[in-house]
């Protein structure tokens, strides 16, 4: 919960405020670029919502943030219909889950909606009116989990919807050792129809990304979009395991046909599947000079 007493002096006045345990995050400025900007490090409002579609998203991203650092002065009267939003729908049966945890410094999750299985992509917070909406779409069959960063709540997911979760064994620590599917090796496995678990190790080193449909890649921490750059980038800052890995990793990566790429940390992007090439190969000459 947002404290008024701390709210950051960059705001612009209104209603909608950042106070200063902020962690920079960056989930409420792709939320709701339109409201939040980064200041000094920290995210502020720079611009009070105009309409209803401007709140809307500038309510998720409150709901979203993994400290609440987002507050209103005004409780916000909508904020049950603004809950009844998530996951997010962003493109077929895709989603985006919402609810960021602390516990992965604000890590993006995702839902894939299967009328079998269906599946969730790294772990959102563990709340009330998430889970009520995932039990109203048919529950959690598999956890997949990219790697070890952003597993958040896992084990409460796991116990709730008796899912069985799927991590690399180069990436189980003693907080995933109960994982009941454990990967191993470097060849990419089927899971089921039109998803393709693949093994990107370099940011950690069992990393594994997951593509669904040749369409939708869900990307953990190996790859994102860069608006300053304009192009997608990989995090050598946020290395951990190995850089020359994350190029050897990218460079299969780009032999595969998608048009999204949904990451943990850092922006998403979306285009058609000629130009996802290109790009690819553009972030990994960058890659070898940087």
């Amino acid at each position: 919960m947002a404290h008024l007493n701390l709210r950051r002096s960059q705001n612009i006045s209104g209603d909608f405020y950042v106070d200063t345990t902020c962690i920079d995050c960056d989930t409420c400025r792709w939320m709701a670029p339109e409201v939040f900007i980064e200041v000094e490090g920290m995210s502020v409002v720079y611009h009070q919502p105009k309409n209803e579609v401007e709140r809307l998203k500038a309510l998720q991203a409150l709901l979203s943030c993994p400290t609440s650092s987002i507050g209103t002065v005004e409780k916000p009267r909508d904020i049950t219909a603004v809950q009844l939003s998530f996951p997010i729908r962003l493109e077929e049966n895709v989603y985006h889950c919402g609810y960021h945890s602390e516990k992965s410094f604000g890590g993006a999750s995702y839902l894939i909606e299967l009328p079998e299985s269906n599946v969730l992509v790294d772990s959102p917070r563990f709340t009330p009116p998430l889970v009520k909406r995932l039990e109203e779409m048919g529950g959690i069959r598999y956890m997949f989990l990219t790697h070890m960063d952003d597993v958040a709540d896992h084990q409460k997911y796991a116990e709730h919807f008796g899912c069985q979760r799927i991590l690399h064994k180069d990436d189980i620590t003693t907080g995933t050792r109960d994982v009941e599917i454990q990967l191993a090796g470097s060849e990419p496995i089927q899971l089921a129809p039109h998803l393709l678990m693949i093994p990107v190790p370099g940011h950690t080193k069992g990393h594994t990304g997951l593509l669904y449909k040749n369409k939708f890649l869900f990307a953990g921490d190996h790859l994102a979009w860069s608006d300053e750059l304009q192009q997608l980038i990989a995090f050598r800052n946020y290395c951990f395991y190995s850089w020359s890995e994350v190029i050897k990793s990218m460079r299969k990566l780009a032999n595969y046909t998608f048009e999204w790429v949904l990451p943990g940390h850092g922006r998403r992007y979306h285009t058609d599947a000629e130009t996802m090439k290109e790009q690819m190969h553009k972030c990994i000459k960058w890659m070898e000079v940087n």
